[in-house]
């Protein structure tokens, strides 16, 4: 038992500190973000707004995410990494002790609109200081040490926030999560500024490429935005089917999707860097774990025995946990070639433009033909995803774009 302690904790070694520090923040920044699991019960029960306008709240939540991670990788590649952090954490943590005042259908659509506009800048901007701060052999486990921190802030924050509301209300709750954010802008303040860091990974283009010309990109770009709606089924229409076909309670949902971050943080690391070691390209083992996520939907039709369940979800577990850090780590090396923050803000867009399509469509689907035929959607559009990855994987191989 201690050897394999000791081995897990090997997979981390030759990180940076600074890698470590914006880890640190990251994980304060995402569990003081605890706001947006309760926000529509917020909406719906505390202010009595009707679930069609609350449908709208929503897609201005998603519409300013998309604006805002635009955003923050144009300025990023303007002024530079540190200071958009900085202002994104700093003037999101006030908006959000703000928000707690909008009262209208209309103010809470520009409200939310405008807080995750400035809330999103962050994220390109961390993906290129992430990028400066890790040696090139070391980017993948770095993002995947930044996965970690995000899904322990997601699953810390809901239940904090649970026991806030509990014993203050939604005011306490908009409070802690202004005060987190300006809390981690303190800390990024006092150990990341550009004077005291250590580059190691400075990356400097004579002639910047356009991410929008860049083919190859562009190919990756639409795979895994199409990879992005599939996967947000998972948290969107996939409880309702545990609720309403296997009549899972609410703690065996609730359980079951615990078991998703609770593996994750126990193997993402080891697993990839086992594969980081290995010959296998990122584009293929971004292709593989599409294929194990497409089969977790697969798997649905096969049988009505509720462990399937299970099945399906350590599936896509593994697939998750495979795609999205190789993919990060393929984005980070191809933003080489241009605009950094530009090339950063295009991959994290992919997950913000999945968000406005994905939550929304997966709905209307089930609604109109059921979960059956929703999940052989899911696969078909999975193995869309896959195709795309295998002519981007093809292409890379021969040189036949670049």
């Amino acid at each position: 038992m201690i050897k394999l302690y000791n081995n897990y904790l090997k997979t981390f070694d030759g990180l940076s500190r600074e890698v470590w520090w914006l880890a640190l923040i990251t994980l304060i920044n995402r569990a003081g973000t605890m706001v947006i699991p309760f926000l529509s019960i917020y909406l719906t029960e505390d202010l009595e707004i009707s679930l069609s306008n609350v449908g709208w709240i929503m897609t201005c939540f998603s519409l300013g995410s998309v604006v805002g991670t635009w955003l923050g990788g144009k300025l990023t590649d303007m002024i530079g990494s540190y200071k958009i952090m900085i202002f994104s954490l700093l003037l999101s943590g006030f908006m959000f002790i703000g928000l707690q005042f909008f009262k209208t259908f209309v103010s809470l659509c520009l409200g939310i609109f405008f807080l995750m506009l400035i809330a999103d800048m962050f994220r390109p901007a961390m993906y290129v200081a992430l990028s400066a701060y890790s040696k090139p052999e070391n980017k993948t486990r770095s993002v995947t040490l930044i996965r970690l921190a995000i899904n322990l802030g997601f699953s810390a924050g809901p239940a904090i926030g649970g026991l806030i509301i509990t014993t203050l209300d939604y005011g306490g709750l908009f409070w802690v999560d202004g005060v987190t954010c300006i809390l981690a802008t303190l800390v990024l303040v006092k150990v990341l500024n550009p004077k005291t860091t250590r580059i190691q990974d400075d990356v400097k283009v004579e002639n910047p490429r356009s991410v929008y010309k860049d083919k190859v990109f562009m190919i990756f770009f639409f795979a895994f935005m199409i990879f992005g709606v599939v996967f947000l089924q998972y948290f969107s229409i996939m409880p309702i089917y545990y609720r309403e076909v296997h009549l899972l309670s609410e703690l065996q949902v609730g359980l079951l999707l615990g078991f998703n971050g609770f593996f994750i943080f126990l193997f993402e690391m080891p697993l990839i860097k086992w594969l980081d070691d290995s010959k296998y390209s990122k584009v293929k083992l971004i292709l593989f774990g599409a294929f194990l996520t497409g089969l977790s939907f697969m798997v649905l039709n096969l049988t009505t025995w509720t462990g399937v369940l299970v099945v399906g979800m350590l599936l896509m577990t593994v697939g998750e946990m495979i795609a999205f850090p190789f993919a990060n780590a393929f984005a980070m090396e191809r933003a080489k070639k241009g605009n950094q923050g530009e090339y950063m803000a295009m991959y994290s867009m992919t997950f913000s433009i999945a968000g406005i399509f994905g939550f929304n469509a997966g709905l209307q689907i089930v609604a109109g033909i059921g979960f059956d035929n929703t999940w052989l959607i899911m696969t078909a559009l999975s193995g869309l995803c896959v195709l795309l990855l295998f002519y981007l994987k093809e292409s890379l191989r021969t040189k036949k774009i670049t």
